[in-house]
């Protein structure tokens, strides 16, 4: 189960902190996800983490981290730092078992929360 939470209005500039619980799975050798979606848009990758490995899109490299709690290491977390009015979406993270030296594919990716609603004011 992968439970967000941390979402909300914020105005542009702002930062929000997203979590990610997930419990009931073995995460050692996982890749777990950050994505969004976009009011009429596709759900696009913006941050994966597989161990020590990172890897965040280029539109938000600059702005977003994903890390993992180091006291809990079941929690994901997605600072956001400078949002602006285009993060606007929900946002989901998400497990994978398939290896890759990259994020994989949405498809690759089994397990999903049930998102958390950002919402970037101009």
């Amino acid at each position: 189960q992968l439970v967000e939470s941390g979402g909300g209005l914020v105005r542009t500039g702002g930062s929000l902190r997203l979590s990610c619980v997930i419990s009931g799975y073995t995460l050692d050798y996982s890749t777990i996800g950050w994505f969004r979606q976009a009011p009429g848009k596709e759900r696009e990758r913006l941050s994966c983490m597989r161990g020590a490995k990172i890897f965040n899109a280029d539109s938000v490299k600059d702005r977003f981290a994903i890390a993992r709690d180091m006291t809990n290491f079941s929690v994901i977390y997605l600072q956001m730092n400078d949002l602006k009015p285009e993060d606007t979406g929900v946002y989901y993270c998400a497990t994978s078992d398939f290896v890759s030296d990259t994020c994989p594919p949405l498809a690759y990716f089994g397990s999903w929360g049930q998102g958390t609603q950002v919402t970037v004011s101009s």
